[in-house]
């Protein structure tokens, strides 16, 4: 699980706008565009379901995975919502 207080500093590497924790429902929409082969900003398929993920709190239109309590905030990781 992500530190609450790590998450406060931390902001989309692109935009640079706050991250917020993503929903349960945002977890399950991106879920289920994985199962069904979505790719990350990057190009490459993305392979493995989120459990945790950081969404930029404004616009909202990717999703960062939490892997292991670990954001992993590079821009070609993200996931589109």
């Amino acid at each position: 699980m992500l530190d609450e207080e790590l998450l406060k500093i931390l902001a989309d590497p692109k935009t640079k706008e706050p991250l917020r924790r993503a929903t349960e429902q945002e977890i399950s929409a991106v879920n289920a565009a994985i199962a069904r082969g979505t790719k990350n900003v990057g190009g490459q398929p993305v392979k493995d379901p989120l459990t945790d993920g950081l969404v930029p709190s404004k616009s909202g239109a990717r999703v960062y995975p939490v892997r292991d309590g670990i954001p992993v905030l590079l821009s070609d990781e993200a996931i589109p919502l």
